[in-house]
């Protein structure tokens, strides 16, 4: 249906397609559909780490160019991630959603023409601002569907995808690659998101914006969504907000340790204990990523429950979540026990989940509804660029001199940092209730 929405500051009338109840079973649906949508962002981005064995013969690559291969992505990524939140603010959700999709999944495919290292580098970073589009609005969308009551069961439903997406990904790139050739998996891969993206067209209804929060009574009726912010307003509201630099600094050192062990261990376990491209893929994706799942589903539906009594009750399970995995990073790194590793993993995925299940949904507890999407690209912003983006070639320069399994095994450190900022975080008040009149002005 179509809704006239007003806006008294910017003085303009918009009409927006949406449901005539947010809180109708499409809520559900649309998690379901944009979990498809995560599911392939996720795959094209990994398909690349299971063949870096091939890569480094066929290509002759050493481990620092590797580790490039790997930061190209995450620093385009975050580049691009601000004004990618900026213009999701501005335009239709499903708009971003589908070009976003199309385009990385075209580049994906493109993958397969290349053959030396500056143009997988460049794919590599078309493909980071191709995806930069999709969380802000995946995630800005859902949570205009999803109220404070269900919000972190949503986006970390929502959230299985990314584990679904790392683990397939790896395992059929290395099965690909091993049986055919290395580039077969980003044919398939891209050929796959371009004939989905044909369907959303039909699957996605544009919400509007600030719905359940009126609704639910996470706002004042005085709050109006619109119009949303500019740079400089978003960025003296964070100034102001020291609950929001400490969550996107707490998400920095998290990423950091999750894009190491995404992008080096299937190498790790290739070199180490002799498996195949496939199985290495297979088992370094697997067991962390389905114990994310079990980890991210827990998380969710704690967070929802402890937040209708503490106000910081989000982040008390993400603290939690960083703080016990630390064990787990070094352990898994270190042991000469397959199976200790397989245990270490698994055990890793689920207290991660536990961290995942709520990067957003707490950070939109501290913004006003008209700035998730800016937000959410500055979040990835300072994950990816200081997290993401330094991971990959920092363990790939120090793997040099030290050994892959002691530089990955270090990183651990960088999750009690983590737990330490999320920890400080209590400190601070969190605003309850944001509105964009009272909390943001230009």
């Amino acid at each position: 249906m179509l809704r006239k929405v007003s806006s008294k500051a910017g003085g303009r009338i918009s009409l927006i397609q949406s449901q005539a109840a947010p809180t109708s079973s499409y809520r559900w649906l649309l998690v379901a559909v944009l979990w498809v949508v995560g599911f392939l962002n996720y795959a094209d981005r990994q398909a690349i780490f299971s063949v870096f064995p091939l890569l480094q013969s066929r290509l002759h690559l050493n481990l620092a160019e590797l580790g490039l291969l790997g930061s190209s992505f995450a620093w385009a990524y975050g580049l691009a991630a601000p004004f990618a939140g900026y213009a999701v603010d501005r335009m239709r959700r499903k708009t971003a959603i589908i070009s976003g999709l199309e385009f990385w999944s075209w580049i994906c495919a493109a993958t397969a023409l290349t053959s030396r290292l500056w143009s997988l580098a460049i794919l590599r970073c078309a493909m980071g601002f191709g995806e930069s589009l999709y969380f802000p609005a995946a995630l800005s969308m859902m949570s205009d569907y999803h109220g404070p009551r269900t919000r972190s069961r949503a986006l970390g439903l929502h959230q299985t995808s990314v584990y679904a997406g790392t683990i397939v990904g790896g395992f059929c790139a290395g099965w690909l690659a091993e049986r055919y050739d290395w580039r077969w998996p980003f044919v398939c891969f891209g050929v796959a998101g371009a004939l989905f993206g044909v369907l959303l067209i039909c699957l996605l209804i544009e919400p509007e914006r600030g719905a359940t929060e009126e609704t639910e009574g996470a706002l004042p009726a005085k709050c109006a969504p619109w119009p949303p912010p500019s740079f400089a307003a978003f960025a003296l509201f964070v100034a102001r907000t020291p609950t929001i630099s400490l969550l996107m600094a707490a998400f920095a050192c998290a990423n950091f340790v999750a894009v190491v062990l995404l992008v080096w261990m299937p190498s790790y376990l290739y070199h180490a204990f002799h498996l195949n491209l496939a199985m290495s893929g297979l088992t370094a994706t697997a067991f962390a990523q389905i114990g994310s799942m079990a980890g991210t589903l827990a998380g969710g539906w704690l967070a929802d429950r402890l937040v209708q009594r503490l106000a910081a009750g989000r982040v008390v399970i993400q603290a939690v979540g960083v703080l016990c995995g630390a064990p787990f990073v070094f352990l898994c790194c270190q042991t000469r026990s397959i199976v200790t590793v397989l245990v270490s993993l698994a055990a890793w995925g689920f207290f991660k989940g536990l961290y995942d299940a709520n990067i957003f949904a707490s950070l939109f507890d501290a913004v006003p509804v008209a700035a998730r999407g800016v937000a959410t690209g500055w979040m990835n912003t300072v994950g990816w660029m200081g997290g993401g983006g330094l991971a990959p070639l920092v363990v790939g320069l120090l793997a040099g001199r030290y050994g892959l399994g002691l530089a990955m095994a270090l990183v651990s450190v960088v999750y009690l940092c983590a737990g330490a900022l999320l920890l400080s975080v209590l400190f601070f008040g969190r605003p309850q209730k944001p509105c964009y009149q009272t909390s943001i002005t230009t």
